[in-house]
């Protein structure tokens, strides 16, 4: 408010003359301009109590409730705002001031309910009474009630419509009670001298001679404004709705510290300015930090009540202003000072205009889900500008905060300066945020605000956001995944493992053909043995050139049992992407028509060359950015513990059924060979191309008893549409959906057409072993968007700013990625593997990295992740990644 800004602009307010005076007439006036705003709100929901405002003191002591009501009534007759009705003259609003208007005082005593009730009974009447509306045509637009919870002990409650009243009235009004009280309360007459002119003379006033100035007050507007963004992109809990309902609570912001009150008076010597000016820099470093936007705008009241003759007065003068902060460039706070110092002066100058001619003018996109230009706004309120205690004969007078119910923005930043120190209040939208999102944003400001005025120099990037216990939450125990699976193990050694376990039971079937756990151990072991003499050694790439089929396992197998990684070549992919890929894995040998797997071939026996959890298992290509794909490289320990977290988070048993319809170049197809062959559950294999005919999809499931099966969002949706029979399909125990984002309705319509099957939200990107996260999905998802989830075992998920520094809860950000999973890196592409694998600053094991994934993300309170989209080009296909560049 301009209060806070009084040493800055004092000379300003000297030089203002006294200019307004008595209108001649005592007819209907005409609204003023912010009461025409008003006005015609109302119109629009008369039914509304968006601007009701309300006082709330608690007063201790003898009260005497007469001198208390002749007081109230007093100031009704002294003030004409208060006796002032609205009424529609022809189609245009008129000001109508009543020559007298009786109010009342009303008692309720709850002395008679028990301690433990009456403060809630208070709160539940205050709020009600809050939640009343007013009528603007036939008034009072102030009414008064009081609570009496003891003999000596009474809750005052005061109701104004805001198209009379404003911050400042309110400690005209209580000064003004004060002093009647006191002389009504000894039996003395009225202290108070007579206003000089009421508010009908300032609207009149106003419309003759300031709407004058209007033309250099508005071409300043459109110049500070020209080109600004239509909102604010801030971290909400609920989707905003499409018109504003106005729907608000509030929370409390605890007094600061006296030594960040120290701190902030002498941040505010040394850079020549306020603490207005301090507080709401950092504001809007704090929105900057949570957005990311570097243009950030933020509404603030002024009092408008730039003449003398206005100080004293009820009614309406404030009016808002829109101060634009530039935040490019990552500016040190100090900087950032310095720019909103002359903003808030510029601003300041320009104040008479009021706010909606100045968007009546710019025509911003109009979105009824949000105020135009800004959706925050900070209020501060310096010393003087309130009343909190009173000394009254008998008794005292002390201000509460009355708990709110409605919110005219998304966010209120309300500050005071009291006995010396500051706290306030965060009023928010329940619309858009839960209460402990407001509690955390107060949190944020003050951690940030402390470390700014400590070291002012600070670039905003490096400003503090996080407590240590909401830090070591987001590092700590939101990953604390830590699992002790065996290490040391490769791949092809579980399943080895498996096969002893239960060698004549069927591992996989193809249309028919069947292959026992011994059968494919045998076959893939020769298959090894021969690759060895071929010169396959450890860490080598051997291509894989064949359709979907029993050869395909026996081949993959074969390579890992020979210590090499295999590497998917698709034969549906053009010629020259292959040979792309072919050259850049070096592959010399290439499981197909030129070195076919022999189904017949026996196992000669012999030593198989061991090799570590270290070694590669397979060699996987993705998009690349230049159009070149990237080869992403996955050692045994990480896919092995991705396996063996999914045994132990789903469970199968021998009696289970996997699908494998994924192509081979996806790395879910990973799991879809391995997982059921390390369980002893049987792999059943589509026929080539079969996973694009939802038709035969069902009939396979049906046919071979399918319990889990894997689909990329966009083919689930597609299944579930166009497959026949899904009500036969009562095998499917579970469905696993990765790959893209996974829309709501899609999992409403799963639990319609598969009620009896669980549906599970995984995500991961190829570079961390398939998978890192998980989501049970419920029939009704709780959230507009279904998370991705939780990390699974022994991975970490960090949702990141664009300087790497952890994010708050709810704040988006890009999701980096650290355990045992990380693949190796890019083959051959040492430059982008440096891009993309970054020292992890979290971790406790030395050399540790963290995957940049290039998604948006950000942390749930409950601990989940929510996927928002991309940070860059890429976009995906059927699951598929694919940059546009390529």
């Amino acid at each position: 408010m301009r209060a806070a800004v009084q040493e800055a602009l004092a000379t300003r307010a000297d030089a203002a003359p006294q200019t307004v005076r008595r209108r001649p007439d005592e007819g209907p006036v005409p609204l003023a301009f912010l009461q025409r705003q008003l006005w015609v709100l109302d119109q629009l929901d008369p039914a509304g109590a968006a601007y009701n405002l309300r006082a709330q003191a608690r007063l201790t002591g003898r009260l005497d409730r007469g001198a208390l009501l002749r007081s109230l009534r007093e100031i009704v007759a002294r003030h004409e705002v208060l006796r002032t009705v609205f009424r529609n003259d022809a189609g245009d609003p008129v000001q109508v001031i009543l020559p007298h208007l009786r109010i009342d005082l009303p008692c309720i005593d709850l002395a008679a309910l028990p301690p433990g009730r009456r403060a809630a009974e208070e709160r539940r009447l205050a709020v009600g009474e809050a939640e009343h509306r007013f009528n603007l045509a036939r008034g009072p637009l102030l009414r008064g009630l009081l609570l009496a919870p003891a003999p000596e002990e009474h809750l005052l409650l005061l109701t104004v419509h805001h198209i009379v009243f404003d911050g400042v009235s309110q400690g005209v009004l209580l000064r003004e009670l004060g002093a009647l009280y006191t002389a009504f309360a000894a039996a003395r007459p009225s202290p108070l001298p007579p206003l000089p002119v009421h508010y009908a003379d300032f609207a009149a006033w106003q419309h003759r001679e300031l709407a004058r100035s209007f033309a250099a007050d508005l071409e300043y507007w459109r110049r500070r404004l020209a080109g600004a963004p239509e909102g604010l992109d801030l971290p909400l809990d609920h989707p905003r709705p499409p018109v504003q309902r106005f729907r608000g609570a509030t929370r409390p912001l605890a007094a600061l510290s006296p030594d960040l009150t120290a701190a902030l008076a002498a941040a505010s010597r040394g850079a020549g300015t306020t603490r207005f000016t301090v507080l709401l820099a950092a504001l809007h470093a704090l929105l900057h930090r949570i957005t990311g936007q570097s243009d950030v705008l933020i509404g603030t009241p002024v009092t408008g009540r730039t003449h003398r003759e206005l100080e004293g007065m009820i009614g309406l003068f404030v009016n808002t202003v829109v101060l634009r902060g530039d935040l490019a460039g990552d500016p040190s706070f100090a900087a950032l000072v310095g720019r909103m110092q002359q903003t808030v002066l510029e601003a300041f100058d320009h104040q008479a205009l009021p706010f909606d001619r100045v968007v009546e003018d710019l025509r911003p996109n109009r979105d009824l889900g949000r105020n135009p230009l800004f959706q925050v706004v900070f209020a501060f309120h310096g010393t003087g500008a309130l009343v909190g205690e009173l000394a009254l004969p008998g008794l005292t007078l002390r201000m509460e905060s009355p708990e709110g119910r409605t919110s005219t923005f998304d966010l209120t930043f309300n500050l005071r300066e009291w006995d010396g120190g500051i706290d306030g209040h965060l009023e928010l939208s329940t619309d858009l945020f839960d209460g402990t999102t407001g509690d955390r944003l107060l949190g944020w400001y003050r951690t940030l605000l402390a470390g700014a005025v400590a070291a002012p120099e600070r670039a905003l990037s490096t400003l503090p956001l996080l407590g240590p216990q909401e830090r070591h939450q987001l590092l700590a125990e939101h990953n604390d995944t830590r699992v002790a699976y065996p290490t040391g193990i490769c791949l092809h050694e579980l399943i080895a493992a498996q096969a002893a376990r239960t060698p004549g039971a069927v591992a996989a079937s193809c249309e028919g053909d069947v292959l026992t756990y011994a059968g494919l151990l045998q076959r893939s072991r020769a298959l090894a043995r021969r690759l060895q003499g071929s010169g396959v050694a450890p860490d080598a790439r051997v291509g894989v050139l064949l359709e979907r089929s029993l050869e395909m396992i026996v081949g993959l197998l074969g390579i890992l049992e020979a210590g090499a990684a295999y590497v998917p070549l698709d034969p549906t992919l053009p010629a020259e992407r292959l040979r792309t890929v072919v050259e850049s894995a070096g592959i010399a040998v290439v499981l197909g028509s030129t070195h076919a797997v022999r189904m017949d071939e026996a196992d000669a026996g012999g030593a198989i060359r061991r090799v570590g959890e270290d070694h590669l298992a397979y060699v996987i290509y993705t998009s690349g950015s230049t159009g070149t794909p990237k080869g992403v490289m996955i050692p045994h320990k990480g896919i092995v513990n991705r396996l063996l977290w999914m045994q132990e988070a789903y469970g199968l048993t021998p009696e289970d059924r996997v699908l494998q319809k994924t192509p081979f170049g996806f790395d879910v197809s990973v799991w879809e060979f391995f997982w059921p062959l390390i369980t002893g559950a049987r792999l059943v294999f589509a026929r080539p191309e079969g996973h694009k005919d939802p038709a035969y999809l069902a009939e396979l499931i049906a046919r071979e008893g399918i319990t889990t099966l894997h689909f990329v969002p966009s083919m689930l949706q597609a299944f579930l549409e166009e497959a026949p029979g899904l009500a036969d399909l009562g095998s499917i125990r579970r469905v696993l959906a990765s790959g893209e984002a996974l829309p709501p309705e899609l999992v409403r319509r799963f639990f319609a057409r598969l009620p009896h099957a669980g549906l599970h939200n995984l995500y991961g990107p190829t570079e961390a072993s398939v998978d890192v996260s998980f989501w049970p999905c419920v029939p009704e998802t709780p959230r507009a968007v279904v998370p991705i989830g939780r990390p699974i075992a022994n991975l970490r998920l960090h949702v990141m700013d664009r300087d790497l520094y952890p994010q708050p809860l709810g704040v988006a950000g890009e999701l980096l990625l650290g355990g045992v999973g990380l693949a190796r890196g890019y083959l051959g592409r040492p430059e982008l593997t440096a891009a993309a694998f970054v020292p992890d600053p979290f971790a406790e094991e030395p050399g540790s990295r963290l995957y940049r994934t290039g998604d948006l993300t950000r942390r749930l309170p409950d601990g989940n992740v929510d996927f928002l989209g991309r940070i860059d080009h890429q976009v995906k296909v059927r699951g598929f990644r694919i940059e546009l560049g390529e």
